[in-house]
């Protein structure tokens, strides 16, 4: 049996930091997940230098519902440090909600995706040929 916490697939997510100001972010995470081990690449605005979009490398471990990944930035946008983020997946597998720290820094994130049942495919395949 599949278990639907599996992390594999990609997820829309935003971050927020608490502090003299909320700052916030949002990204895309394409996440690959074998045997509760994590990895794969988060893409995002580059809301620092202004330099467009920035990258990076993420590696971690599910276990259960809990979920633990540090997102370490691949040097575009001159950025090349190591934020860790430590949270929980809903039992549908379609949201992961918690924390990140980044030194003495820290704030909350969550991340969603949709699951698409074999079902629903189908259908959707079958109104395309019908239209």
């Amino acid at each position: 049996m599949t278990d639907a916490r599996d992390l594999s697939g990609v997820w829309y997510g935003s971050y927020a930091a608490q502090s003299r100001a909320v700052i916030g972010n949002a990204f895309i995470a394409h996440l690959t997940e074998t045997a509760g081990g994590v990895g794969g690449a988060i893409t995002e605005r580059d809301i620092w230098r202004g330099s467009g979009i920035v990258r990076a490398d993420v590696a971690g471990v599910r276990n259960g519902a809990s979920v633990r990944f540090a997102k370490t930035y691949d040097g575009s946008g001159g950025m090349t440090h190591t934020v860790l983020y430590q949270g929980a997946v809903n039992d549908a597998g379609t949201e992961v909600a918690g924390s990140w720290t980044l030194g003495s820094y820290g704030g909350s994130f969550v991340m969603t995706r949709e699951i698409f049942t074999d079902l629903a495919i189908e259908d959707t395949e079958e109104l395309e040929v019908s239209a």
